[in-house]
């Protein structure tokens, strides 16, 4: 079976076609799930070579499986060529040194039927005045590793309690604080009840959807229509997407959500593949919920949980969409409609000027693609958008919104959290992307230079201290480039081309431009740190490998840590002049405010790629003014 190109996500058919595989190769006797099921990246230089006049593509067509014993724990990391029709390879995990695979979709419903049952949580909640359990939410939170053995051997979550008072209520305003079952997930038990403290369950409305919350509806804002009467100037072909010099390919994974591929401009090369590949949301409550951080991609799936998405209500103006297919705890394709949005949009003024000599006075409007999607996992909700404008920029920008997570506020206060709602808290906490930049610009040969900013003493060459300088360090091995942003110094990274100069004879180049905030604040001995390695830098730059896809390893749930870029740098390979990937971690540390509650206005963050040197000039001094408004000089 081969797709019409080796790097479009997997469709129907062919998940379908390789549970087949699986079957007959006896991987999937019952009770054996899908803990996750998607493509295998095709081997890059298959890819580059493109197809051949009669074979089409040489790439091998791949599935990867994570497969679960629902009874005994078994854990199968299996792989299959859809080429050949066959199984390639299997390994079964050792929990101890591998982790434990992702949640599966059905862990939800059994841990809300195993924590309701146990005597022992019921006693717990009895004396909170909670004998009726029909208003009573669970929470399964993954559960980490921290040296207990007991906990630490088993396949697990933890679970916390929300009272929902009748249908339409917002039950995370009502957190039921101090208690947490454990549910072992293979012997299907609660195996273990902290209760550390009773506080009153908040008990203020917080349903944002009730009038009596939100007031009436205002009225006064006048519509906004956002047409375009001659269509897109974007053309999507299948999973091919070009627009204004930029072309790309689309992927999507149940895993990490929304991949570019190939994405070029004016037919040179910038990026081979550019992914948000894990994040990690870590709590800074020290006490009862010290194990409480998730790692959404690596543990969830965040691609699993994309949103179906509405003309005027998530996206505007001429829109395309495309579906997304990923599968159940079966293996059955099941198909997330509109999950990917592709527009574009005006960005307001590209450039202009008025000039006081020869009196030319014009202008310019920027206009911005966009490709999206958002997925809701649990009480937050992510946007992801990649934007490429006019001049050659490439920017990520993630939006947050949703719901905080919450628990009791003490009346004493809280050296941890912020009160949102009369003894309602919302912990601080962090959300730590980590973006895989897989670069080509003009070719495979790149380096990375790290560029700070610095003014100069006074000097025999500064007399009167007015100078600023570039300091450019060259990151050429591993070891080198594990580093973290510096505001102060307006610290840039810069990849450049080994290969190919522009007119004035410097390295063409593309240059991330980082938000300054800060790295994972967990203290580098903590379990945490551990297992979140990937969080202690903003940069880390590696020797292109296939199998290091994941930055916190491929096995994240209940890892007991090491994996992923600490283990990916610790050959400290050459990466000065080759084939390099950029490893970005960006995201706010969130201090809640009362308006982010009782829904949080969109939060933003990301990063910034630009050309610098990649053109000998404005590469848009071709674009012409809108003919309607603004003359040409």
């Amino acid at each position: 079976m081969n797709s019409a190109h080796p790097l479009d996500p997997a469709s129907a058919e062919e998940y379908l076609s390789g549970r087949e595989i699986m079957a007959k190769a006896g991987l999937l006797a019952s009770p054996v799930r899908f803990a996750y099921y998607g493509l295998d990246d095709a081997d890059k230089a298959a890819v580059l070579a493109g197809p051949g006049s009669e074979s089409g593509w040489a790439a091998d067509r791949r599935l990867r499986a994570y497969l679960v014993n629902t009874d005994t724990g078994e854990s199968t990391d299996a792989v299959v060529s859809l080429t050949r029709g066959e199984v390639v390879s299997t390994r079964t995990l050792d929990p101890a040194q591998d982790g434990q695979m992702p949640i599966l979709d059905s862990d939800f419903a059994l841990v809300e039927e195993v924590t309701k049952a146990d005597p022992g949580w019921r006693a717990a909640m009895a004396r909170r005045g909670y004998e009726d359990l029909s208003q009573i939410r669970t929470c399964a939170i993954t559960a980490g590793v921290f040296g207990v053995a007991d906990d630490d051997r088993r396949r697990m979550v933890r679970v916390l309690a929300f009272v929902m008072p009748h249908e339409h209520a917002l039950a995370w305003a009502h957190p039921v604080d101090g208690l947490a079952a454990y549910v072992d997930l293979i012997e299907k038990k609660v195996f273990k009840v902290t209760d550390e403290f009773e506080l009153p369950v908040p008990a203020e409305n917080s349903d944002y959807d009730d009038e009596a919350v939100r007031g009436p509806h205002r009225t006064t804002l006048k519509p906004v229509e956002i047409t375009q009467p001659d269509g897109p100037s974007f053309t999507l072909d299948g999973y091919a997407l070009s627009w204004q010099g930029w072309s790309m390919r689309i992927g999507f994974d149940a895993r990490e959500g929304l991949s570019l591929h190939q994405v070029s401009l004016q037919d040179r090369p910038v990026l081979y593949r550019a992914s948000i590949p894990e994040m990690v949301v870590p709590y800074g409550d020290p006490k009862f919920r010290h194990w409480q951080a998730y790692f959404d991609t690596g543990e969830y799936l965040v691609g699993k949980f994309a949103n179906s998405l509405e003309l005027g209500c998530d996206c505007l103006g001429e829109i395309a969409y495309l579906d997304a297919t990923v599968t159940d705890d079966t293996g059955a394709p099941r198909t997330i409609p509109n999950a990917i949005c592709v527009h574009e949009e005006d960005f307001g003024i590209l450039w202009k000027h008025t000039d006081v000599f020869n009196g030319s006075a014009q202008s310019r409007r920027q206009r911005r693609l966009v490709v999206s999607y958002f997925s809701t996992v649990g009480n937050y909700d992510y946007g992801f958008y990649w934007y490429f404008y006019l001049d050659g920029t490439i920017e990520l920008e993630v939006k947050a919104t949703g719901i905080l997570f919450t628990s009791a506020y003490p009346h004493a206060g809280h050296a941890h959290s912020t009160e949102v709602a009369p003894g309602l808290a919302a912990p601080y906490h962090q959300h730590m992307f980590s973006a895989r930049l897989d670069m080509n610009v003009d070719g495979q040969a790149n380096a990375v230079e790290e560029v700070d900013v610095s003014g100069q003493p006074i000097g025999p060459d500064n007399p009167y201290g007015n100078a600023i300088v570039q300091n450019v360090t060259r990151l050429t091995r591993e070891s080198q480039a594990g580093r973290r942003t510096d505001g102060t110094r307006g610290r840039t990274w810069r990849i450049i081309s080994t290969e190919r100069a522009n007119r004035f004879g410097r390295p063409t180049s593309y240059t991330l431009y980082p938000e300054p905030t800060p790295a994972l604040l967990a203290d580098p001995d903590s379990p945490l740190a551990a297992r979140a390695g990937f969080a202690a830098n903003h940069l880390w730059v590696t020797r292109y490998d296939p199998d290091q896809r994941w930055p916190a390893g491929d096995f994240v749930n209940q890892n007991p840590g090491g994996a992923g870029l600490p283990a990916f740098t610790a050959g400290d390979r050459d990466i000065d002049g080759q084939d390099i990937v950029l490893w970005h971690t960006f995201g706010p540390t969130h201090i809640p405010r009362p308006e982010d509650w009782p829904v949080m206005p969109v939060a933003r963050c990301g990063f910034v790629l630009k050309p610098t040197g990649f053109f000998d000039r404005n590469p848009t001094l071709d674009v012409a003014p809108p003919a309607a408004h603004c003359s040409d000089g």
